[in-house]
């Protein structure tokens, strides 16, 4: 039976290494910010609605996701439009992924969604894990991120869940600060757990 695991957690708390940690483990990880770009790219089904949503966007093909992000961002009304679009997709894809892994009967996957709880995701879960740093690092880890300004990062923590409160929602915390090693240690036992704990989701 395959065991799913969800890997969620606020901007710039260490998820992207701990889900990179996970794929050196051998367990398939579902990027959800990477099917958002895929989405958004040449060719992608998010295109064309995109598109017809907010003119103007599209550059050679694809989503211009920088004029699009200043644009959404500016207005929870536009913003709110286009999850409408591409939430939809996305979810899609993952329950495929999540078909493909089945019916290959692959004992643990991961999905690794930064919104898992804000959308209702942890339903589709039989463990989540929460990554983890105090607030002061995670400002400094964001901050150093191109193109980003202490108005923009207020804004994307203001569309978030507390990070407190997702360590309060989470069967484990993974505290990046601690370093790889410590995150590897926890993700270890995550992975332990999800095989051994009764089904819990509810697809």
């Amino acid at each position: 039976m395959t065991r799913v695991l969800g890997l969620t957690g606020s901007i710039a708390m260490g998820k992207s290494t701990a889900a990179r940690i996970l794929r050196r483990m051998r367990v398939p990880v579902y990027d959800s910010d990477a099917e958002i770009h895929r989405l958004l790219a040449r060719g992608g089904d998010g295109v064309a609605p995109v598109a017809a949503a907010f003119p103007g966007v599209v550059r050679e093909g694809s989503v211009d996701r920088a004029a699009l992000g200043a644009r959404v961002f500016a207005d929870p009304a536009d913003l709110r439009r286009l999850e409408a679009i591409l939430h939809p997709l996305a979810w899609r894809n993952q329950r495929a992924f999540l078909a493909r892994h089945m019916r290959a009967r692959t004992k643990l996957v991961c999905l690794d969604v930064p919104l898992l709880y804000e959308t209702m995701g942890e339903r589709n879960c039989d463990l989540v894990v929460v990554v983890s740093a105090s607030a002061a690092i995670q400002r400094q880890r964001a901050l150093a991120r191109p193109g980003m300004t202490p108005e923009k990062l207020a804004g994307i923590l203001a569309r978030q869940m507390p990070d407190a409160k997702k360590r309060a929602l989470a069967d484990l915390v993974a505290v990046s600060a601690l370093g790889q090693l410590a995150t590897l240690r926890a993700l270890r036992k995550a992975a332990r757990l999800a095989r051994r704990i009764p089904r819990r989701r509810k697809n």
